[in-house]
């Protein structure tokens, strides 16, 4: 107890001691980020105490005999635990030079407050061991995480977008309220211990509800809206943490209560299983039409859950099988995705954040030849790229891998699995090839080819706080790629508290998967190695020289010639037009020396237009109607009220 007071303690110092410093800009910063770094160091020893041994606590703290925080610390727990310190702690020190506005210090303080509120809220989400806590801890994540994404708020696209996420959010609480009334008014208790005591019939309808609760925070499609507008807005610290750790809250929320339910019933996997393939591939289609880098970086949020949501759907109907290798690996890969996403994510955003920084320019067909002058931006963000494709040797290949696994093991067991498990064989299949040719896209246009504009030709990437946190997340991503065992257990040990699982069932086959990687890793490393050596030798006694990229016959090409970003992906969109539908602006042009023109598309979010059509507008068309029972009479609103109080007495 006194450790976790003492890390939650040490966050918070870093976030309230801003405010009393904001005239030392750069001091101001440097302490804060000092103190929440060290809590989240000190919470990350606690984490992996719990994770690594046998190590629990529980507090429970009752407050004028009406209700009580209840806290404790479980293998779920302390795996999720894991990704919200690191990134807190690379989030912190990458600000430093990000945040470079001295005019802005209060502001600046402002955010670094909620910061802090962010993490420890999301600390007492996962810790949380009774509805009352859960719920407040939530909110509290909730409220913070908005008033970060509107840091801007000068900027009308900034309070659009927080307007959104807004929205969404309260929504989603909302309906995790009503399921918390449901489990409440059957057991009488605010307790998690109470849950799995409530009738059959009613555990389907709570985790109905808790599903897209919890998936309008995790960005399940099609509750997903609020983020392609509130990541952009964000600053990309902020985007980094709430992308790679923020929205799976939403999915801890999803795990936490489908093991306290209890339920074996089949329905509750095929439910995650069909939303995680559709998640996975709407994400990844609308990823490859967008032309805002953090945008493209937001949809691949959705990608990256319904991966893992396919994951734990193979793993509930492993459960509902009586099949615990089938359980077991479906669990560990989607609990493994989750702390890979955080760590190529973060990545991404990281990189994002300096590029757009350092030039000002978010839409990616205006950037170009980035990597000759931000060569550790352009490398990181390629490891990044690599591991979110899925590709080996880096992190994003061994958690996918794990749950292709799986589903390769759901065919051989019977009707019910085989189904599943070929649909999600194929969903992977199509959601890693789409998605490696997105950011072969993105490294291809940003940062290849020649610069777009002349200010792009005198860019750097200045700012060590910034470099760093990119390149120790690039070495995690091939720490874990290359050597997965340790980080493959840390998943399993999780997986456990959420499935019974024989040991002799995983010794065989999680340290045969394991070996087997690395080895893979090291022939890769290898061939490379060897390629490379014969290149040199080939080369040793010829004169290599240097020309001017194929013009494709010009013979004075411009930069104006080279590929965009919506030429590179039109025929692939072509193919998904039905869900991904393309909104085209351009003159159509005639003449024999026709004016200067343009063109421009949008790949348009069709949940975001049927919410629109649909629910929205009809509300408003309601509320318009009703417009003629504002008079701004006092005396009338004052009868209002009184009408309501009667009516309320005489049918409550």
């Amino acid at each position: 107890m006194n450790e976790l007071f003492l890390i939650l303690l040490f966050i918070l110092i870093g976030g309230l001691l801003p405010l009393l410093l904001t005239r030392q800009f750069n001091f101001m910063k440097m302490l804060s980020i000092i103190f929440i770094c060290g809590g989240s160091i000190i919470g990350l020893f606690q984490a992996s105490k719990r994770l690594f041994g046998e190590t629990v606590f529980s507090i429970e703290i009752e407050c004028y005999n009406l209700f009580s925080i209840a806290l404790q610390m479980d293998a779920i727990s302390a795996f999720f635990l894991f990704p919200i310190y690191i990134i807190t702690i690379l989030g912190a020190v990458y600000s430093f030079h990000y945040m470079n506005k001295p005019d802005n210090s209060l502001k600046t303080a402002l955010s670094y407050l909620f910061f802090s509120l962010l993490t420890i809220s999301m600390v007492c989400v996962v810790l949380a061991n009774n509805l009352f806590t859960f719920a407040i801890s939530w909110e509290i994540m909730s409220l913070s995480s908005f008033f970060l994404v509107i840091y801007d708020y000068q900027k009308e696209i900034v309070r659009k977008a927080g307007y959104y996420y807004f929205v969404f959010t309260q929504a989603g609480a909302l309906i995790i309220i009503a399921a918390f009334g449901i489990l409440f008014a059957h057991t009488s208790s605010l307790s998690f211990s109470a849950i799995h005591t409530i009738p059959e019939n009613t555990k389907l309808l709570v985790f109905i509800l808790l599903f897209f609760g919890f998936g309008s925070k995790a960005g399940i499609f099609p509750v997903h809206i609020w983020l392609p507008h509130a990541h952009p807005a964000a600053p990309s610290h902020v985007s980094a943490i709430m992308s790679g750790v923020m929205i799976k809250m939403g999915i801890y929320g999803i795990i936490r209560f489908y093991n306290l339910l209890g339920s074996d019933s089949i329905i509750f996997g095929q439910i995650v299983l069909a939303f995680g393939v559709i998640s996975g591939v709407y994400g990844v289609v609308q990823a490859l039409g967008q032309h805002n880098l953090k945008r493209l970086l937001a949809y691949h949020s959705v990608e990256n859950i319904g991966i893992i949501l396919i994951g734990l759907g193979i793993g509930m109907i492993g459960t509902s099988l009586k099949q615990p290798l089938l359980a077991a690996l479906g669990f560990s890969g989607a609990l493994l995705h989750v702390f890979n996403h955080a760590i190529f994510k973060s990545l991404l955003f990281m990189g994002a954040g300096v590029v757009i920084q350092k030039s000002g320019i978010e839409t990616i067909d205006q950037l170009g030849g980035l990597l000759k002058r931000m060569k550790v931006t352009g490398i990181t963000f390629l490891v990044g790229s690599l591991a979110i494709s899925g590709l080996p040797p880096f992190n994003g290949f061994v958690s996918e891998f794990l749950i292709y696994f799986a589903s390769f093991k759901g065919i051989n067991y019977n009707e019910q699995s085989f189904i599943p498990a070929c649909i999600s064989i194929l969903s992977l299949a199509l959601i890693g090839g789409l998605a490696l040719a997105c950011f072969t896209k993105v490294i291809g246009i940003v940062f290849l080819g020649e610069p777009r504009t002349v200010e792009l030709k005198s860019i750097d990437e200045k700012g060590s706080s910034m470099m760093v946190p990119m390149i120790i997340l690039s070495a995690v991503c091939l720490i874990i790629g290359v050597f997965p065992g340790l980080f493959i257990g840390m998943a399993l040990t999780a997986a456990k508290s959420i499935v019974v699982i024989p040991e002799d069932v995983l010794l065989t086959n999680v340290t045969e998967i394991s070996q087997n990687i690395t080895f893979a890793a090291f022939i890769l490393f290898g061939v490379i190695a060897i390629v490379f050596l014969l290149r040199t030798i080939a080369y040793k006694n010829k004169t290599i020289t240097m020309s001017s990229t194929w013009g494709c016959g010009f013979t004075k090409p411009t930069t104006r010639m080279q590929y965009t970003g919506v030429s590179f992906a039109a025929m692939i969109l072509n193919f998904f037009k039905p869900v991904a539908p393309a909104k085209v602006d351009h003159p159509v042009i005639s003449g024999h020396f026709p004016k200067e023109t343009y063109y421009h598309s949008e790949i348009l979010d069709i949940a975001e237009i049927n919410l629109l059509q649909r629910v929205v507008k009809p509300i408003l068309v309601i509320f318009d109607k009703l417009r003629w029972i504002q008079h701004g009479d006092i005396h009338l609103y004052i009868g209002y009220i009184l009408l309501a109080i009667i009516l309320l007495l005489l049918f409550i």
